[in-house]
């Protein structure tokens, strides 16, 4: 494409060729040898011009000349092979791209940067220096010191405890900054869902009437509480005897509830309470209760006093709106943890409560029977399912799983 090899490392003009040798753009060439790259092969960066179709025929040049497109995650998951990344960092990779909010995005970095990796890594550092006291005390039973009862190995065990505990809740803070949560909003028609979804967005993102039944349909926006991602659905009024139209959107809003994380079902406080019409909401999902429209009535904005779920709004005047937002963080659980921040998947938190468990049931074991034997196999199954975070300890399926949500080639 070239003509020849361009000198490694430095950014150098040139023509593109197909492979009749006509130029089908001109721009800057990269090369990086092996192992000098970001999948640790050699590699070569074509800079061409803007737009679909010199892009076009800059790819068809190089499939014509003998390459093939990349599969999704290719570029990460050759780096993750070859060692220059391990497996936390290059979901990473994906976890930046697909960023909601700038915390999230800066979190993501410090993930790609190896902080949470380092964390994982800090505390399997932990559980081998206990391996090593537990095992070395059943290797020589002949000696007449304890090593299973000694302060020591006691101080050791309530350090790997506390790392656990650390790890865990900065993990799941990482989960909420990467995956945010899901929120729906429902109430009976004109009770003001449309008006608070505009408020919480900032922009007229949904068509707001006087008329009854306006939305029909679902409709999404994202917004950001203090780096908290959260897709707000806006619903079909909730109402006993609806038109064709207006029940299909009905139907719709309840297929989103099956999925919300957190519901906000808002009223209007000017008149009698009233709940969502038949067995509308599922179990096991935190609702909040928005009293709206205290603009009209002279209620304070906030939590009503005696009831921490029902609040005083106005999505007229934006009263309340604030304490609204605390109120959906703290549902979450979300805590701003600042330059302390990295992203972290489910599959994360599964492995570190897997990882916690084994650590857990070894502790047990050897507080209730000494049972040096079984504590030391509870901690080598903790610290390898820890190693399945970092891909220190991975199948080839969950590999699989994991390259193919990446967009195509990162």
């Amino acid at each position: 494409m070239l003509g020849s090899v361009p000198p490694p490392r430095y950014a150098t003009c040139a023509d593109f060729h197909d492979e009749k040798g006509t130029v089908v753009d001109s721009g800057i060439a990269l090369w990086f040898p092996e192992p000098d790259s970001f999948t640790g092969e050699s590699v070569l960066e074509l800079h061409g011009h803007g737009g679909p179709a010199v892009t076009g025929l800059i790819v068809t040049a190089a499939l014509h000349l003998g390459a093939r497109r990349a599969e999704p995650g290719e570029f990460s998951k050759r780096a993750f092979l070859n060692g220059k990344l391990d497996l936390v960092q290059a979901e990473a990779v994906a976890d930046l791209i697909d960023s909601g909010t700038a915390q999230a995005a800066r979190a993501a970095h410090r993930s790609l940067a190896g902080a949470f990796s380092a964390a994982v890594d800090d505390l399997g550092g932990e559980l081998i220096k206990l391996r090593m006291h537990v095992e070395a005390a059943i290797d020589f039973p002949e000696e007449e010191i304890d090593f299973l009862a000694d302060e020591a190995l006691g101080a050791e065990i309530v350090k790997c405890a506390n790392a656990f505990g650390i790890l865990c809740e900065r993990a799941h803070a990482g989960r909420l900054l990467r995956d945010g949560i899901q929120v729906v909003i429902i109430g009976r028609p004109n009770a003001g869902k449309s008006s608070l979804l505009n408020r919480l967005c900032g922009h007229d993102a949904a068509i707001v009437t006087e008329v009854a039944g306006t939305t029909r349909d679902i409709l999404r926006e994202h917004i950001d509480i203090d780096g908290l991602a959260v897709e707000l659905i806006d619903t079909a009024g909730l109402r006993d005897d609806p038109g064709i139209i207006e029940a299909e959107g009905i139907r719709r809003a309840q297929r989103a509830l099956a999925n919300a994380d957190a519901v906000l079902f808002i009223r209007d406080a000017t008149e009698a309470e009233a709940g969502p019409p038949g067995e509308t909401l599922p179990d096991g999902v935190p609702v909040v209760m928005l009293r709206n429209k205290i603009d009209l009535t002279g209620d304070m904005p906030g939590p009503v006093p005696g009831n921490q779920d029902v609040l005083n709004v106005s999505v007229k005047t934006g009263a309340g709106i604030d304490a609204l937002k605390t109120t959906l963080a703290n549902i979450a659980g979300y805590t701003d943890l600042g330059e302390g921040a990295f992203t972290a998947r489910q599959r994360h938190i599964d492995a570190l409560e897997a990882a916690k468990a084994h650590f857990e049931r070894g502790c047990t074991a050897l507080r209730e029977s000494g049972a040096g034997e079984l504590f030391a196999e509870e901690l080598r199954l903790s610290q390898e399912a820890l190693a399945a975070i970092t891909g220190a300890f991975s199948s080839d399926d969950l590999l699989g799983r994991i390259f193919s949500e990446f967009c195509i080639g990162k």
